[in-house]
C-alpha cells in the first residue's frame, strides 16, 4: 500500500473490534457460544436456538441496540455480560497493533478510539489488553446515542472533540461505518483486510486496506 501522508494527518481515529483486536472473539461469541448457551439455558435444540436468534440479529444489525449488552440481556433473557466472560480468553490484539499505537503516540498525533462497543464490552477488553494508555479518549457510540453508521454520530464527535475531519485518519473494519465517515468528510480512510484471524481476507470494497500495521509507520 502507498505511504500515508502523515504530514497531512493530525488526528488518528481508531475502531477497536476487528481493527485493533482480533474479531475472532466477537464472531465466536455471537455465532457459536451465545447460540449454544441460549439453547442450554432455554432448553431448546441448537438448531432451534439459531432459528430464533437469526431474525433478531438481522433486525437489529447496524443499530445502536445491536451493540448494547443490556438490550440483548433483556431480549434474550440471558446474562450476556457473564456469558461474554466465559470466552474472554479469546480476546487478543491484532499483530503489531501495539507497535503502531506506540509509534503514532510518539509522533505526537492525537489518538482517539471510537467504538460501537457497549461500555461493558469495552471495559472487559481493556481489562485484558492494555490499550487505554495509547489514547487521549476512549469513546463509545453509546455515549452519543448513535452508532458510527449514523451521520449524527459524526456530528456529536465533532462537537465533542473539535477535530478537523480533513486532517484525520480513520481505520475501521466495517464498510458502512467507513462510508459514513467518508460522507462526513474524514480525509484519510483505511479498511482492515483481515479483521478475524480465522476467516482470511475480506472484501474491503472501495477502500484501501491495511494488513500489516508496521506498513503504516513508514514516513512517520
Amino acid at each position: 500500500m502507498a505511504l500515508l501522508p502523515w504530514h497531512e494527518i493530525d488526528t488518528v481515529l481508531l475502531d477497536m473490534d476487528g481493527t485493533l483486536l482480533d474479531l475472532h472473539y466477537d464472531n465466536h461469541f455471537w455465532l457459536e457460544h451465545l447460540p449454544q448457551r441460549y439453547a442450554e439455558l432455554h432448553g431448546v435444540s441448537r438448531a432451534m436456538a439459531e432459528m430464533e436468534l437469526q431474525p433478531l440479529f438481522e433486525r437489529n444489525a447496524g443499530q445502536l441496540q445491536w451493540y448494547c449488552l443490556d438490550f440483548w440481556s433483556e431480549e434474550l433473557k440471558l446474562p450476556v455480560r457473564e456469558l461474554k466472560l466465559e470466552t474472554a480468553h479469546l480476546i487478543a490484539l491484532r499483530p503489531d497493533a501495539d507497535t503502531f499505537l506506540a509509534a503514532i503516540q510518539r509522533a505526537g498525533k492525537r489518538v482517539v478510539m471510537i467504538t460501537n462497543a457497549h461500555r461493558d464490552s469495552l471495559s472487559l477488553k481493556l481489562e485484558r489488553i492494555e490499550l487505554a494508555p495509547y489514547f487521549e479518549r476512549l469513546i463509545s457510540s453509546h455515549d452519543y446515542g448513535f452508532p458510527k453508521e449514523n451521520p449524527q454520530f459524526w456530528d456529536a464527535l465533532q462537537a465533542d472533540l473539535d477535530f478537523d475531519p480533513a486532517r484525520s485518519l480513520f481505520i475501521d473494519d466495517t464498510l458502512p461505518v467507513l462510508r459514513s465517515a467518508r460522507d462526513f468528510g474524514v480525509g484519510h480512510l483505511l479498511a482492515v483486510s483481515e479483521p478475524d484471524s480465522r476467516k482470511g481476507p475480506k472484501d474491503t470494497g472501495e477502500f484501501e486496506a491495511v494488513g500489516d500495521y508496521r506498513d503504516l509507520i513508514a514516513g512517520l
